[in-house]
């Protein structure tokens, strides 16, 4: 990975970095939305895997408030058997 060069006795290794990534915006920021409803099953199914788990934050470009806000309303629309807590 590194690239030696021998430069008059001395050895200088050049290291490469890893190109960077543009930085995801928060969904629900961009919609302009405060709160999260547990009925809107169609928003929410997007932040739950196949297996049931609530998918993290860094995965998704969600902010902190609304990932929060999230896992309430997931964890709500389970209460009410809207949402499996596992799934197949």
């Amino acid at each position: 990975m590194a690239e030696a060069v021998k430069t008059e006795e001395k050895v200088v290794v050049k290291k490469f970095r890893k190109p960077t990534s543009k930085k995801k915006v928060c969904a629900f920021c961009v919609a302009g939305e405060k709160t999260i409803d547990y009925k809107d099953l169609a928003k929410i199914k997007k932040y739950v895997t196949e297996k049931g788990k609530i998918i993290p934050r860094r995965q998704t470009g969600v902010c902190s408030y609304h990932q929060r806000e999230l896992c309430t309303a997931i964890k709500r629309a389970r209460n009410m058997a809207l949402l499996p807590y596992v799934g197949d």
